[in-house]
């Protein structure tokens, strides 16, 4: 159960001109509103959710500087905590629409909020691409995961499924092979589209097996996952496959639907910053796995904060 942060979408008293807005709570966001106040500008944090964003979706964070380990409901729990303490301000509600086009950013929510800003920090995140079969919702965190980083120490000695055929598949699966007896990569085609050294590092993994022209039908289990089933797209043959863990990864989908034409976004809906986290229109900027990055990691998405915030305060505001 997520702890009760008292997160309410009534309307609330909130006012109507900010330093900076901050949309998302996740660390990208909190890092920012918490290296604006220390700039000496007065930031304002929109979560639609939870403090912590996505963290509360994490069984436990154990990689994470200064917890050996830690809840991901508590680490999310003492992010909003540290903001809040440092005088950030938040307000729980959604964002329904934005103005950049001039100096004055507007921030429209849906609880009929109207906010302006001269600096925006978008973290609004990325969300894993779900296989939306049955089983997956209810045993995330209990043996389905979308970060071998994450999660991978978990299944030590075990044997675990890898679902996909690109890059971050593989490359996790690599990853895996480090930790768990063995790791079976279960692809939709007969061949893999990862580039090709990391495929010719899966081949030549021992304890790197393959299971070619399949979909995973069902996860099954009984408190964690403990079986998944498999459809052969070729002879449409069913067939079910005792494992301890599955990594799932089709591909991310960053929450940037609401900044389509305002800003510049690059193929894949990411959105294209500088070396400081600004984005193409001067005054806002983005963070966190919103961006396209190579590690997608709580510590990296609070750097990614911070060095916006910071750049914000030093630019815009001295």
């Amino acid at each position: 159960m997520f702890f009760d942060l008292g997160t309410s979408k009534s309307k609330s008293n909130i006012k109507e001109y900010y330093d900076m807005i901050i949309i998302g709570g996740g660390p990208a966001g909190v890092a920012a509103g918490i290296y604006a106040v220390q700039g000496g500008i007065k930031p304002l944090i929109i979560e639609k959710d939870l403090d912590g964003g996505q963290i509360n979706l994490t069984e436990y964070v154990e990689n994470y500087p200064g917890f050996s380990s830690i809840t991901g409901e508590e680490l999310a729990e003492k992010m909003g905590e540290h903001a809040k303490k440092f005088g950030v301000e938040f307000h729980y509600g959604e964002v329904i629409n934005v103005n950049f086009e001039k100096e004055e950013k507007i921030i429209s929510l849906d609880d009929g909020n109207i906010v302006k800003a001269k600096t925006v920090v978008i973290a609004t995140g990325a969300t894993p691409r779900k296989l939306n079969v049955p089983g997956e919702k209810e045993f995330a965190g209990r043996g389905v995961s979308y970060c071998a980083t994450c999660d991978g120490h978990f299944f030590k000695n075990q044997k675990v499924a890898v679902i996909g055929g690109g890059n971050t598949a593989v490359e996790e699966a690599l990853y895996l092979s480090k930790i768990a007896k063995e790791v079976y990569i279960i692809h939709r085609r007969d061949k893999l589209r990862a580039d090709k050294i990391y495929q010719d590092k899966a081949f030549n993994t021992a304890n790197i097996k393959f299971i070619w022209n399949s979909v995973v039908k069902e996860i099954k289990g009984d408190k964690k996952v403990n079986q998944l089933v498999l459809e052969n797209r070729e002879n449409g043959e069913v067939s079910n496959f005792d494992v301890d863990g599955v990594f799932v990864f089709v591909g991310l989908l960053p929450v940037t639907q609401l900044f389509k034409d305002k800003i510049k976004l690059d193929d894949y809906g990411y959105i294209i910053v500088d070396e400081h986290r600004e984005t193409n229109v001067k005054g806002v900027f983005a963070a966190g796995d919103v961006i396209q990055k190579e590690l997608r990691q709580i510590i990296t998405a609070a750097a990614d904060g911070a060095i916006a915030a910071s750049f914000a305060v030093r630019e815009y505001f001295n």
